[in-house]
């Protein structure tokens, strides 16, 4: 047996725990220099999921839609997913209020300084958002990565496919055949995951000093417990209000939030979470391939709802301002519904907490210093965002009687095709 095919029939997520461990320990060796020597194969491994989510998302949504005669209920399953996305957003934001006010991590801190190039992020107007979702040119909304875009256009496409009927069929096909090709090119990029774990973590750990963390440990602290409560403990009790076993989705989910907080980018993770919904978990895949996509673009509960209502307690206590209680409404509903406006735009975590701020009322000054652990503090975000895009769809098909039993009760972590096959 070779190297090779030794080194494939270990399992997968233990294949990317080891690059996990193996990197932490180069980059605590190497020091700085890691990000120079192993940064490339962190780069190298998302610009690989970066190449493949485009033409994933494109294809997936375009076959789904293309196949809505196989999807009982579209309008109901369509409503559910956004009501779920709001109310598990809802819960993420109590969660971090929560957690903020038992461990007040803006008191005691002091001396803090902003890097010299930070500027307050612009928040983009709400009709902005919604214009741009339709592309003006759809080519250019492939090319450049808008999901969104992407995701209105084949959606569009597919819906016209419906309209046409038998005329389609060669069309709808096709389509199908490349959506095959995509989910086959997924399974060649997956196996590079180990690889890239390995130099994503490298060049961070090498990079960052305790120096960085030690003055807001208490806000780091926070944050993750906040994440690890939501993750345990919402998702968990609304699986178990479903009579799902959390055990089993967390084991099928754990390859996606693996990369999730390795790559610190719900697009990285989505082909991961995308495959992990359908194959490991039941979900039905025509509404997979609309409910994923949807949620790496605006279900943010680690970026748009727990960070900022930590966030505005942490600057609150930092400035001393005493919170009223119509400003935790404002923090609960800027959060829930900024997550949706700010859909698609880039550095989504840090536009939200501008925008809680200043609907807040707080100092703006406050998120600069928390930029220089930004990525600390994004791996654990974009985990809890990418498990919440998995979860939202398991709760919909199991109210609406598309998800595979059979296939979640079996849950497993294996997500690529065998080793002989590759």
């Amino acid at each position: 047996m070779s190297l090779v095919q030794s080194w494939l029939r270990i399992r997968f997520w233990k294949r990317v725990a080891a690059g996990f461990v193996l990197g932490a320990l180069v980059g605590w060796l190497v020091g700085p220099q890691a990000a120079e020597w192993f940064g490339p194969l962190g780069t190298l491994y998302v610009t690989l999921i970066k190449m493949i989510a485009v033409p994933l998302v494109f294809f997936a949504v375009l076959h789904s839609v293309s196949s809505l005669h196989g999807v009982k209920d579209v309008a109901a399953l369509g409503s559910r997913t956004f009501l779920w996305f709001a109310a598990t957003a809802t819960l993420a934001v109590l969660v971090g209020l929560l957690v903020a006010h038992v461990t007040q991590p803006g008191l005691g801190v002091q001396g803090l300084t902003a890097p010299v190039d930070w500027k307050p992020r612009e928040v983009p107007e709400p009709v902005k958002v919604l214009l741009d979702i339709v592309p003006a040119n759809p080519f250019k909304a492939l090319s450049e990565g808008k999901i969104l875009q992407v995701i209105f256009f084949a959606g569009l496409l597919g819906l016209a496919l419906v309209k046409i009927g038998e005329k389609s069929a060669r069309l709808r096909a096709l389509a199908n055949e490349a959506n095959d090709g995509m989910i086959q090119v997924t399974r060649f990029v997956l196996e590079v995951t180990p690889i890239g774990t390995f130099g994503l973590i490298a060049a961070l750990v090498g990079s960052y000093g305790f120096e960085k963390l030690l003055p807001l440990a208490a806000f780091v602290g926070a944050l993750y417990l906040a994440c690890v409560l939501q993750i345990v403990f919402v998702y968990g009790g609304l699986l178990l209000s479903h009579g799902l076993n959390p055990w089993k989705f967390f084991r099928a989910a754990f390859p996606a939030m693996q990369v999730a907080f390795t790559s610190s980018s719900s697009f990285a993770a989505m082909p991961i979470a995308l495959r992990s919904v359908v194959r490991n978990l039941g979900v039905k895949e025509e509404y997979a391939a609309f409910a994923v996509p949807l949620g790496a673009s605006i279900k943010m509960d680690g970026c748009g709802a727990i960070y900022p209502a930590i966030s505005s307690v942490f600057v609150a206590q930092y400035f001393h301002i005493d919170l009223q209680p119509a400003q935790y409404l404002i923090i609960l509903l800027a959060s829930v519904l900024g997550s949706f406006g700010t859909a698609g735009v880039p550095g989504t975590a840090t536009v939200m907490v501008t925008l809680v701020l200043s609907s807040a009322g707080l100092p703006l000054e406050g998120i600069g210093y928390l930029v220089a652990i930004d990525r600390i503090l994004d791996m654990m975000r974009t985990m809890t965002n990418v498990t919440g895009q998995m979860v939202v769809p398991v709760l919909v098909a199991r109210e609406r009687g598309i998800l595979d039993m059979s296939i979640y009760n079996r849950a497993s972590s294996e997500l690529v095709a065998e080793p002989d096959a590759l």
